[in-house]
């Protein structure tokens, strides 16, 4: 472990002892002592039970109130070693970066190294053109994976700034002993905080949280971003000529319009939703704007501003002449800090619609802004011009007046019931009366109302796009215009829509060309092609076809269908954006996505990639603004490089030399998959010997965490609990089931070894596999395993795990899981024996509920514990679902 990483894990921990000592008496402390010595000894013996034994004497030891103590100090435990490797990360990245010049090569994965090898291999001019047509979609989305309550996230940054201070500061002395004292409250505070939401999050509770990362990191990671990647394109130019590039950025949002199995997301919240983001960004331009306005002081002497900024200043004095005598009064003869003092009071009240000087549109407050820029170009000030005006404009460029792009999302099943219940309140010919439908499909209809007010208000862009999730046909996607239609009101005027198909199902996934070559011919579909230069968006789902045919078969049916879209696209002169919707955890589609990226097929990308963000995720890749800035420059520079003749020559070469490779490893995987969860009885032995019913009850988010009342069949079950709850057994089972068998049907070696290093999607799904494998825990998997009355399916587990891990280990010629991933497999080592205590204690929490019928009381007290470890080893594994 690095020195600096290791005295952060060390002062962190000491600094917990102290609090747990002060909180509940050397007891405490001595307990949880005593368990880790015990898990790190078992880790150590290579599997030995004997330690492992005493582990769980210990834990049986303890009273009820002991065990939440215990579980309690183990998950601060993990949130602080979290913060100290995203601390550890954040000064990695930036020793590296004072290390180099604007000129020097950066890593390989970076946006200066893609641009360097496009224009190697297709020349400068082409590379630059692929550089402005560049575009990078996050969507966040609130599907239940983040397991930290708001105020454990604060908690967390506020030592991380503490952390942060006391190293790049230098403290000593008096300062250094605050410092300690500071952090002792926070991790007081910490400890002390309930872990675990007391209820489920609304939907408007959801969107705050996803506009509080906006506030602290996207805002202004976004333009440093595009700062960095012209800084690099530019040169010595950069800062004095106009940007070479546009913003490539475009956010996305589902956090208040995807009602897909959500009744709490209602048309008034899509309409909240992005009022709550429309004052987020507006209010986050009037603080730039004031900012910017106090520091352009150039002079009119030296700087004389053009007559577009005098008629600026000349447009406000007709509204508000006190207002532009008073800030003129100020500015003096500084008459661009005048104009951008003005903008900032324009902002200031353009919340109140109504004001006067509001502003009505992102466009007009652009215009302003280009208006002050052009006059500081022509007078000479260049730098200032292309300075933190500049940063300003990228961000109006970026985010408008809507923030993000607020998607709806919808059931396919829902719409065609709607369209029934349409039908039969219709059926003598009378017009549609509202009130004769119930409430779901009045619901349903005011969805479109809501986005016709959303355009109204913010523009298109900020809520156009209608997702249909489980297409199956090309009606699914019709049903969409004609339930605009009947909700449409007197003068027929309907919003502006693009409707996205949601391929999920192996099923659906082999049936997409079929249904957008019908979908593409549609009236409407046809007038929007030619409105967006033939623009169409297919959007992909990694969770349910992965929970359908299992991990192997899902991942060879998802570069299938990529590969057969992007051809049909091209046929048929389609500017195609595929939108992965990927999830945080293996089985969910997860891993790095740049790696993801460069695995695609040919075409599929084309310089624009979209994919869902959640969870844990969200804050792991934008909870930190040098983070953040690096993953999206990873994103960015993969997405470019994608389309390189030599990735694109290696990735098709790849797919037709291993064609046969592939059909074998889908076919006995998924019989192999199949196995296993088309046994008889296996959704209730699932249930029982994983804590997939107790996942439904924390509180994570506002989605229901199944389809029905009881989970009857995996089809009942949403992917994300499917997910969680394997991944708190110590299992991963759907990050790698299947695989092991496939391989061994394989059985060539030397051929799987060649398809490793040359087949970029076989490598990356072995790469996954093999993460997954080091969170796995045979010991503990066992005894999770050991609460069902199947041995036939736990056997069968078992063996697929061994088999899985025996052929991992051949294949990468390594003689243990993450043997040559230093950072990586430091992370898992260093948290393993803590999580093992966690899920020893789950363990005891589990076997009690699962005996049979139990007092009240008892049932309430496991209940409670075993959800706080379900917290505590999602902190540690910094996985859910």
């Amino acid at each position: 472990m690095p020195e600096p990483l290791r005295n952060d894990v060390r002062l962190l921990g000491e600094l917990l002892g102290t609090v747990l000592r002060e909180s509940g008496g050397q007891d405490l402390l001595d307990d949880v002592e005593r368990l880790r010595a015990l898990t790190i000894a078992a880790a150590s013996e290579n599997g030995a039970a004997t330690s492992i034994a005493h582990a769980e004497e210990l834990i049986a030891g303890f009273t009820p109130e002991r065990a939440e103590d215990v579980a309690q100090a183990f998950t601060c435990y993990f949130h602080l070693v979290n913060l100290a490797e995203e601390n550890h990360r954040v000064r990695v990245l930036r020793a590296r970066e004072a290390g180099l010049s604007p000129t020097q090569s950066r890593a390989e994965d970076s946006l200066p190294a893609a641009v360097a090898q496009l224009a190697g291999e297709i020349g400068t001019e082409e590379t630059l053109e692929r550089v402005r047509r560049l575009e990078f979609r996050p969507v966040l989305t609130a599907h239940p994976t983040e397991a930290r309550r708001r105020a454990v996230a604060g908690c967390i940054r506020r030592i991380t700034t503490l952390l942060e201070r006391r190293e790049l500061e230098q403290l000593g002395g008096v300062a250094l002993a605050d410092n300690t004292r500071r952090l002792l409250a926070e991790i007081d505070d910490l400890w002390r905080t309930a872990p675990i939401r007391t209820t489920k999050p609304s939907p408007l509770d959801e969107v705050r949280s996803a506009m509080g990362v906006f506030d602290e990191t996207l805002f202004s990671a976004f333009p440093d971003v595009y700062r960095r990647l012209d800084g690099w394109v530019s040169g010595e130019d950069a800062g004095t000529e106009a940007p070479a590039i546009r913003p490539f950025l475009h956010l996305g949002c589902w956090i208040g319009g995807d009602r897909d199995g959500n009744p709490n997301v209602t048309a008034d919240i899509t309409r909240t939703a992005t009022g709550i983001a429309h004052e987020h960004v507006v209010s986050a331009y009037q603080k730039v704007a004031a900012r910017v306005s106090r520091t352009v002081t150039v002079a009119e002497a030296s700087t004389p501003a053009s007559d577009d900024v005098l008629a600026l200043v000349a447009r406000v004095r007709t509204v508000d002449p006190e207002l532009v005598d008073a800030l003129a009064a100020r500015a003096g003869t500084e008459t661009h800090r005048l104009a951008l003092a003005l903008v900032a009071r324009r902002l200031d009240v353009t919340l109140d619609e109504g004001a006067p000087l509001a502003y009505r549109s992102a466009d007009e407050l652009h215009a302003d802004l280009l208006t002050i820029q052009a006059s500081l170009v022509a007078a000479g000030a260049r730098r200032v011009a292309f300075g933190d005006l500049q940063d300003f404009v990228w961000q109006v460029e970026t985010f408008g007046f809507h923030l993000a792009e607020f998607e709806v999302r919808q059931h396919s099943q829902v719409h065609r019931e709607t369209l029934a219940e349409i039908a039969e309140a219709t059926a003598d010919g009378s017009p549609l009366d509202p009130a004769a439908l119930g409430d779901r499909s009045r619901e349903v209809l005011d969805v479109y109302h809501a986005i016709s007010e959303i355009q109204d208000r913010y523009g298109v862009p900020a809520a156009r796009r209608y997702i249909v999730s489980f297409t199956k046909s090309a009606e699914d996607l019709a049903n969409v215009y004609r339930l605009a239609e009947w909700a449409a009101g007197p003068d027929g005027t309907l919003p502006v829509l693009d409707v996205i198909p949601l391929f999920e199902t192996f099923e659906d996934l082999e049936a997409s060309t079929d249904i957008l070559e019908e979908y593409v011919h549609h009236p409407r579909v046809v007038a929007r092609l030619a409105e967006t230069d033939r623009r169409l968006e297919v959007m992909l789902g990694y969770s349910d076809s992965s929970k359908d045919v299992g991990p192997v078969s899902a991942t060879l049916a998802l570069y299938s269908a990529q590969s057969r879209i992007a051809q049909w696209a091209d046929d048929n002169d389609i500017e195609l954006t595929l939108f992965h919707g990927r999830g945080g955890a293996l089985g969910r589609g997860g891993g790095p996505a740049n790696r993801a990226i460069l695995a695609q097929p040919p075409h599929s990308v084309d310089g624009r990639f979209k994919l869902t963000e959640q969870g844990e995720t969200i804050a792991a890749r934008y909870g930190n603004s040098t983070i953040a800035v690096r993953h999206i420059e990873q994103v960015a520079a993969a997405t470019l490089l994608h389309g390189a003749p030599s990735v694109e020559a290696r990735n098709a070469g790849a797919a037709e030399r291993f064609t046969d490779l592939a059909g074998r490893l889908d076919e006995v995987s998924r019989a192999r998959f199949f196995a296993l969860v088309k046994a008889d009885g296996f959704p209730q032995w699932f249930a029982h010997v994983t804590p997939q019913e107790e996942v439904g009850l924390l509180p994570l988010g506002s989605r229901p965490a199944k389809r029905g009342l009881s989970v009857s069949s995996l089809d009942d079950l949403r992917a994300i609990p499917w997910v969680f709850a394997w991944t708190q057994a110590r299992i991963n089972l759907t990050g790698w089931f299947g695989l092991g068998s496939a391989l061994a049907g394989v059985g060539d070696l030397e051929l799987l070894r060649d398809a490793y290093a040359s087949w970029p999607l076989f490598s990356t799904m072995i790469d996954n596999v093999e993460m997954s494998l080091a969170k796995t825990d045979e010991r503990l998997a066992r005894r999770y395993l050991d609460l069902g009355d199947r041995d036939d399916l736990a056997e069968l587990v078992l063996t697929e795990l061994e088999l899985t891990r025996e052929w991992i280990l051949k294949i990468t010629d390594k003689e243990r899981v993450l043997a040559n991933l230093r950072v990586l497999g430091r992370a898992v080592q260093l948290r393993s024996p803590y999580v093992d205590a966690l899920s020893l204690i789950q363990l005891r929490a589990l076997r009690a509920l699962r005996t049979g019928d139990l007092p009240e009381d008892e049932k309430a007290t496991n209940q409670r514990l075993l959800l706080l470890t379900l917290n505590g080893v999602a902190a540690g594994l910094q996985n859910t679902g």
